[in-house]
């Protein structure tokens, strides 16, 4: 039987949200130790543990079916793979960034300057589009020093918090790109593999609507029905319930996470009393 391959990176804050993910999705695996190749015991799939910069070649190569990795290093390493699913954490920014010290003032400070990357493909791309002439020095890690050490005016790197940049000194001035984690393919997969991505899929798909929705249940008077269920339609429609208390019913629905503050006071102001709102497992359209 066909096993999908996936990799994932080995370690770091991306390699725990992907096992999380899969966790999420029902997916169980022996993950002990500094194994670096695991199978799952319930799913026909092959985990893979790899440095995260290599898992584009790998995937082109056709060594992994497919790999998880942020979207800036799909991006940069310029190989011949697919996004599949964008999976919506590990959220960052590539920016650049300056000395604190220095008065910026845009981007012309950036003429003629050098600036440490370990992404320079984004960063000439992104310095041509905006007829920027730089120098770039490509630096592997620890982009952070190359300012202090004298070794570039600026650097070009990723950025979450910002709390290593003023840890050493420096500030954000602009923003290259944003990114997330994705879920990548190589081009031109086996069907019975395709078949195992698409049931994969199925699972992700399902456990990232269920992060992004909350069911709700209230009790409403009868006479409030009508203008509380235009506030809060559901996915089609809500429940309607008949409560043992003449007059009264019990309204059940779903609503999005971006929407769910906006939408109880709405609720409350209409009349809805006894609000439960409960995390979803999972959502299944």
């Amino acid at each position: 039987m066909s096993k999908l391959k996936i990799a994932l990176q080995k370690k770091g804050r991306l390699s725990e949200k992907s096992i999380l993910l899969l966790e999420e999705c029902g997916i169980k695996f022996p993950n002990g130790g500094a194994k670096l190749i695991t199978g799952s015991t319930n799913f026909p799939i092959e985990i893979l543990f790899l440095r995260d910069d290599d898992i584009p070649q790998y995937v082109e190569q056709g060594v992994a079916d497919v790999g998880i990795i942020g979207e800036n290093v799909f991006l940069e390493s310029r190989k011949n793979i697919r996004i599949v699913e964008k999976l919506g954490f590990s959220a960052c920014r590539l920016s650049l960034a300056v000395p604190k010290e220095i008065s910026y003032s845009g981007l012309e400070f950036f003429n003629n300057k050098r600036i440490a990357t370990s992404y320079p493909n984004l960063l000439s791309d992104y310095c041509q589009k905006n007829n920027l002439n730089v120098t770039i020095e490509v630096i592997s890690g620890s982009v952070e020093i190359s300012t202090g050490i004298g070794l570039a005016d600026g650097i070009c790197d990723i950025v979450s918090s910002g709390s290593t940049l003023l840890s050493n000194g420096l500030k954000e001035v602009e923003k290259v790109m944003n990114s997330q984690a994705v879920l990548v393919s190589s081009e031109n997969l086996e069907a019975d593999k395709q078949r195992i991505l698409e049931k994969l899929l199925f699972r992700i798909r399902s456990v990232q609507r269920a992060k992004e929705n909350k069911y709700i249940l209230l009790n409403t008077p009868n006479d409030k029905l009508e203008q509380i269920t235009k506030i809060l339609p559901g996915m089609n429609s809500p429940t309607i319930l008949p409560l043992a208390k003449p007059g009264w019913s019990s309204l059940h629905s779903v609503i999005s996470e971006d929407k769910f503050w906006d939408i109880i006071t709405e609720l409350k102001e209409a009349g809805a009393e006894g609000i439960l709102v409960i995390p979803i497992e999972k959502m299944i359209l």
